[in-house]
């Protein structure tokens, strides 16, 4: 496994905490609003992005989430045709430039959420949670099976790009993994559906990122899903959490129900080799959690706590 953090695009304190911290690998999101800079679709914008990791040390080897506003895309309105050329010249970009993975989502409407930020956690910790009882319904605003036919047009469309580029897309579950949120209707919230947007998208560039916490939180067998999808994760997502009321509290990576050292030995028996990155964790004493769950250290905790069992598990397997 090749173990990364998610950084910001910008250089600040979290990039030299990282370098400290011994991590080699980038994951960004380099959206306008939180770059000032033009959209990845301009080559020169992402060129020099990847530049400043390149300098500082790291290798960009993701792209992560949206990276200028998606609504046409995914709720198929007026438009979208412009914005998915905008989508192909970044796969482009991204090929021309070596990174290899984008991980995407097709939340529309409402992207990763929590009802709750301040619960608390080990030791005066602060961490996340998702509650459906806080949440009121909401009429629906298009149907299920009109976002499966706007997923699979835009699959239609970049799957091809994506291969020529040689980048392959990794797509996230639904988080929280509920039928609808807010109004709007969330399909990628199974490993059926997963199933359904493999076959949709019928491609080599397609693939998961293979979020443990999201697919856990579905009530899915993590350990059986490894086996099944070794051909399709591409990036794992290490996040952890636990039932309550309903829902679910996002924990700290060594303290949550899920045996992390049998889910890595899980990865390394059916050859999954591919990027990592610790997600989720609890903001810590001293941190401001104005950004719940990317605060920076619990991630590099839940970091130096993965390579530990990797670097236990090589041994297990080298003798040495």
């Amino acid at each position: 496994m090749k173990l990364g953090l998610f950084l910001p695009a910008v250089p600040d304190s979290k990039w030299t905490l990282a370098r400290q911290a011994g991590i080699d690998y980038a994951i960004t999101k380099a959206a306008p609003e939180l770059t000032g800079l033009k959209p990845i679709w301009d080559f020169a914008t992402l060129a020099g992005i990847h530049a400043r990791f390149r300098d500082a040390g790291f290798r960009l080897m993701a792209i992560e989430g949206d990276e200028f506003d998606m609504s046409r895309i995914k709720l198929g309105l007026p438009g979208r045709d412009e914005d998915i050329e905008h989508y192909c010249a970044m796969l482009s970009n991204m090929g021309r430039l070596e990174i290899p993975v984008l991980c995407y989502n097709f939340m529309a409407g409402v992207g990763w959420f929590r009802s709750r930020v301040d619960i608390p956690a080990r030791g005066g910790a602060l961490t996340n949670g998702y509650f459906p009882a806080d949440i009121p319904a909401a009429e629906l605003c298009l149907s299920h099976e009109q976002l499966w036919d706007n997923y699979a047009y835009f699959m239609r469309a970049v799957m091809p790009v994506a291969a020529a580029a040689g980048v392959r897309m990794g797509l996230h579950p639904d988080d929280p993994p509920v039928p609808e949120l807010k109004g709007y209707p969330r399909i990628m919230t199974s490993a059926a559906s997963f199933r359904r947007a493999k076959a949709l998208a019928a491609s080599p560039a397609w693939g998961i990122s293979f979020c443990q916490g999201t697919f856990r939180s579905m009530g899915e067998d993590i350990m059986a899903l490894i086996p099944e999808f070794k051909d399709d994760i591409i990036f794992v997502h290490a996040r952890d959490v636990e039932a309550r009321d309903g829902g679910f509290v996002e924990t700290f990576h060594d303290n949550g129900p899920t045996d992390m050292a049998a889910v890595m030995r899980q990865y390394r028996r059916c050859g999954v080799d591919c990027l990592m990155r610790p997600d989720h964790a609890p903001t810590m004493a001293g941190e401001d959690n104005s950004s719940p769950g990317y605060a920076i250290m619990g991630r590099l905790l839940g970091a130096a706590y993965l390579r530990g069992i990797l670097r236990a598990i090589e041994q297990e397997n080298t003798g040495h």
